[in-house]
């Protein structure tokens, strides 16, 4: 079973003439470039990577929100120092969904700005470290309360001893309120604060209705069967309240993506 959680995969060669000359290329001094380096640092000194299979999950969007890789946001104005700034780089993920915009009941949008590659068949046991840093606004709060914030949502296969022809759940973590407004906050951990829960009636210990903690998630899951595997993972709000904000930083594990204009670039955390 894959453990890598997110590493990009590698691409067949096409010529198979070629194979010894862009062996030597990768595996020389060059390496990180081949690879999508851009010469910038992570917090570790380590360079960034990017990965080409970040965006829009279309089946699971609805209405016409907006999920897009921004500069900022800057501010809000008369915000100074390391609150003023996306966590990384100069961009996020800028976040738009609408609260009553669509024919279908709920009324609500819904996004998920994420990756169906990178992640497939990582196993749900082995997420150790999730989260992020969120820029929530004031009007965020008045359109939904404190509680109104994005999710991190994984797509699973539950694979459990009990259900083994279910073959699909969502497994969705929930923040608490943003400790801050109209500027970034520090990094919100996955692990130790919110909820989580599943979608179904894979694990009903750990459903909407009765929140459950990461590793409670994990417990309910490990029933014997051939452990529960990820098919994606993503960023996503909806379907609730109208929320326009931003994400940065998300960490899976031991990597951290930075989401930038010119694409989703990876850094390995301390």
């Amino acid at each position: 079973m894959s453990t890598h959680f997110g590493a990009t995969r590698g691409r067949a060669l096409a010529v198979a003439a070629l194979a010894a000359i862009v062996s030597s290329v990768i595996t020389g001094p060059t390496a990180a470039a081949a690879d999508g380096d851009d010469g910038r640092e992570g917090n570790d000194g380590s360079h960034a990577r990017y990965s080409d299979y970040w965006g829009v999950i279309a089946r699971n969007t609805i209405g016409s929100p907006v999920a897009e890789l921004r500069n900022g946001p800057f501010g809000s104005f008369g915000v100074t120092g390391p609150s003023a700034a996306p966590p990384y780089g100069r961009g996020s993920l800028g976040i738009e969904v609408a609260d009553n915009a669509t024919t279908l009941s709920p009324p609500s949008e819904k996004v998920d700005f994420g990756n169906e590659v990178d992640f497939f068949g990582d196993p749900v046991q082995g997420l150790r470290q999730v989260g992020f840093h969120v820029f929530q606004t004031g009007e965020n709060v008045d359109y939904g309360g404190p509680g109104n914030m994005p999710n991190i949502r994984f797509e699973i296969d539950p694979n459990l001893a009990t259900a083994p022809g279910d073959n699909y759940s969502s497994l969705v973590w929930v923040p608490d309120a943003s400790p801050v407004t109209n500027r970034w906050s520090g990094f919100i951990d996955a692990t130790s604060s919110g909820y989580w829960y599943l979608t179904g009636n894979e694990a009903p210990a750990c459903n909407q209705a009765a929140q459950c903690s990461l590793q409670q998630m994990q417990a309910a899951l490990n029933d014997g069967g051939a452990g529960a595997t990820i098919l994606t993972a993503a960023v996503g709000k909806g379907r609730d309240n109208m929320w326009i904000g931003a994400v940065d930083g998300l960490r899976i594990n031991r990597n951290v993506y930075d989401f930038e204009v010119g694409g989703v670039r990876t850094y390995r955390a301390r």
